[in-house]
């Protein structure tokens, strides 16, 4: 009995195992779809289209801000296609103060300087506009979140402090990452800078400087380019008529002991160098300051904000006055683009031009819109 049953089992085992082949066997002889693929470019996308927003500046013939700007009054083109307005309002400003505070070298450019005109633009700001203000130097730092109080913007401003290294790209970026995740509408960024960076290479800088462009933030910038080109000049011929900067400024200095404090605010006398190492440098400094007033002004251009080219730090303050009050004439308009915008390397662009129908009213905008697509 039990080798029946034995024997019922192998040949039940067999059966299956033959089930098995003939299935497996079958699935073998199966065609198996091709999988099909599209080809793509991956340096080239299509973005979806959104709402445009542009901050647009509007006068009157004497210069001053003109008030009840309708969208009937505004002719926009882009691409060279006409793009009617779908709304123009006038909202408070949101006004990012980025203070640049450090840098190895540096001869007109200081703490105090920078510190004297951002408060000279605070005050020079309406009323009601919110604020907030940022340094960088070792790196970036936001001293006060957006507040309309101007007593808490100049406290923040007082409250900035000195470093050895000038993070200009990390400033940038920080200030891009602040202005997309912030929500808010009519922004702007007031940079106070020579543009220079201590470390980072000049292709972090350009995707920097686009990041920024990509932002609908108007960039106006207070340049002391030209006055460090000025003053470093005769360096990079072995000469300095002027003594060199000391390493910290008096009021990083008023806090040391005694000593110390003496050595660090001593007079300094102007030199003449024939160190080519040196030489070299300055010539570097001073060729790095002029592609930095070259993007910094592009900057401005691009973003429709106002590039400041002071030949003093007096008339740097004094035009605070100007830069506030393009801050205060804008309007928000927006648009429907007619046509999807093609993005090379991960940067979509319009080209846009806004003007005016209305007799006695000056218009001004963006000329270039850069967007970021997204992954």
């Amino acid at each position: 009995m039990f080798g029946m049953l034995h024997t019922k089992k192998v040949w039940f085992a067999l059966f299956l195992l033959l089930s098995a082949v003939v299935f497996t066997s079958a699935q073998s002889g199966r065609v198996q779809p091709t999988p099909t693929s599209t080809p793509r470019d991956d340096d080239t996308v299509k973005i979806t289209i959104e709402e445009i927003k542009l901050n647009v500046l509007a006068f009157d013939d004497s210069g001053k801000f003109f008030r009840g700007v309708t969208e009937n009054d505004l002719v926009i083109v882009e691409n060279d296609r006409l793009h009617p307005p779908t709304s123009v309002r006038r909202i408070p400003a949101n006004v990012l103060i980025i203070m640049d505070t450090g840098g190895e070298l540096r001869y007109v450019k200081s703490l105090d300087r920078t510190r004297r005109v951002a408060m000279a633009l605070i005050d020079s700001l309406a009323e009601g506009n919110s604020i907030a203000v940022m340094q960088y130097a070792d790196k970036p730092e936001l001293l006060t979140e957006w507040t309309t109080d101007k007593g808490e913007a100049r406290d923040a401003v007082a409250r900035s402090s000195f470093g050895r290294r000038s993070a200009f790209v990390d400033a940038l970026n920080y200030a891009a990452e602040l202005m997309k995740r912030s929500g808010l509408e009519n922004r702007h960024i007031v940079l106070i800078t020579d543009g220079t960076d201590s470390v980072a290479k000049s292709s972090a800088k350009v995707d920097a400087l686009q990041r920024l462009t990509a932002t609908d933030a108007s960039v106006h910038v207070f340049s002391y380019t030209e006055m460090e080109s000025v003053d470093i000049e005769p360096r990079t011929k072995g000469i300095s008529k002027t003594p060199p900067p000391r390493p910290m400024p008096d009021e990083i200095a008023d806090t040391l002991p005694n000593g110390t404090r003496d050595a660090a605010k001593a007079p300094r006398i102007a030199t003449i160098n024939t160190d080519r190492t040196f030489i070299r440098r300055m010539k570097a400094r001073k060729a790095d300051l002029e592609l930095s007033q070259e993007q910094l002004g592009k900057l401005a251009e691009n973003t429709n904000g106002e590039f400041i080219l002071p030949g003093t730090v007096d008339e740097m303050i004094e035009k605070t006055a100007r830069v506030a009050r393009m801050i205060d004439s804008v309007y928000v308009v927006t648009y429907m683009p007619r046509e999807e915008a093609v993005g090379t390397r991960g940067i979509a662009e319009r080209r846009i031009e806004v003007t005016s129908k209305r007799p006695g009213l000056t218009v001004q905008a963006r000329r270039r819109l850069l967007i970021t697509l997204q992954n």
